[in-house]
């Protein structure tokens, strides 16, 4: 579970960015900035998600502050 998880932040950050590159290199004048900013919202609501999921079906348990 901790590699998807660690997998999954790259993924994010990866997308954020691709998304601060376009944003440079186009200069507003297409979408794909936006395309990059929509996957990034993709990927943490679905990391989000499947951590919901795997509480729920007891693949990682909470052990509150220290």
């Amino acid at each position: 579970m901790k590699i998807f998880v660690a997998i999954a932040f790259i993924l994010i950050l990866g997308s954020l960015g691709s998304a601060l590159f376009f944003l440079m290199k186009d200069k507003g004048k297409s979408d794909r900035t936006i395309k990059a900013l929509a996957m990034r919202v993709g990927f943490s609501i679905t990391l989000f998600l499947l951590v919901l999921l795997a509480y729920r079906l007891g693949y990682i348990q909470p052990t509150g502050i220290r």
